[in-house]
């Protein structure tokens, strides 16, 4: 296998390895320059009395069936050091070492997060819908967590617009959550872009959401939040969006809650009453934004 297949290979093999910490591993990786070295440290480690006798060939090799299995089923595995990885998301904290990835993967720096409660009210569902068809009338993409609700509104409004919209999703990209929206993921897997930084058959847990939704901001400019309640992961994004440095818009809606009322003083929120408020706020933060993200790789691996 070519070098950059095998360095792939590597990291896979290595987020596979008990006991580690996807974020250190990504750090050690970054900071060594190769996924292959630190893999041979981590198997060379020999306990005492367990001699770790796995062989460093063995697993990239089983690594790479798997790649090449996941790629003949039109599944797409991006390492955070290829050269496609998505350039948005290597500058937050949550960054995912892998994604996998279904559909049209393009530089998508003009893109904004639509995303709300599940248990949306009429208006909500009628705000959301209202906001990703203006969206994507201007050639925005919509991204958003494929939840029912505010996410599935916003999904289907792009759509139904003609403009692109982007599923992060809190699943494995084999499975389909809620079951019911499995022919909106897989439409959006033929025209727009499904996203998951899960193994490919895990399946939904209280702990991948909240780690989807930091995913979700970090690859979008900005986040929308149409309707959220005091648990919601909505609010959540909210909150990581301001770490993040991303920009956040309330909508009148939400702002009955008392955490949205919290928020609406911080630096980077803005509240809009009303589509054509909304729409204004979102164009004066797209203004800032690059037709291209101009974020830097990682210049050690530019030979693989």
């Amino acid at each position: 296998m070519d070098r950059a297949t095998a360095e792939r290979a590597a990291l896979v093999a290595l987020l596979r390895q008990p006991n580690l910490n996807w974020s250190d591993v990504a750090h050690d990786v970054q900071e060594d320059g190769s996924a292959l070295r630190v893999l041979g440290r981590v198997v060379g480690q020999v306990d005492t009395l367990l001699p770790d006798e796995r062989s460093v060939d063995a697993l990239v090799e089983a690594a790479a069936d798997d790649l090449a299995a996941w790629q003949s089923e039109g599944v797409t595995v991006l390492a955070f050091f290829d050269d496609d990885y998505p350039a948005q998301l290597r500058d937050i904290r949550e960054m995912p070492p892998l994604l996998f990835t279904r559909g049209d993967l393009r530089p998508d720096a003009r893109a904004i997060a639509v995303v709300g409660s599940r248990e949306a009210s009429d208006r909500g569902l009628e705000i959301a819908g209202s906001v990703a068809t203006s969206l994507a009338r201007r050639g925005v993409t919509v991204v958003s967590g494929l939840a029912k609700g505010i996410d599935t509104a916003a999904h289907q409004a792009a759509l139904a617009a003609g403009g692109r919209t982007v599923a992060v999703i809190g699943t494995g990209i084999r499975r389909h959550y809620p079951a019911a929206n499995r022919p909106l993921q897989e439409h959006i897997a033929e025209v727009g872009l499904v996203i998951s930084q899960f193994w490919p058959d895990s399946a939904p847990t209280k702990q991948s959401f909240p780690m989807r939704n930091a995913v979700m901001s970090g690859y979008s400019a900005a986040t929308v939040v149409v309707e959220a309640g005091e648990r919601s992961g909505a609010r959540i994004q909210a909150r990581l969006a301001l770490q993040h440095g991303r920009p956040v818009v309330l909508t009148g809606q939400v702002m009955r809650h008392d955490w949205a009322r919290a928020f609406a003083d911080r630096p980077g929120v803005q509240v809009a009453h009303g589509t054509a408020e909304l729409m204004e706020a979102v164009e004066a933060i797209l203004a800032r934004v690059p037709a291209v993200a101009e974020l830097e790789g990682f210049p050690e691996f530019a030979s693989l």
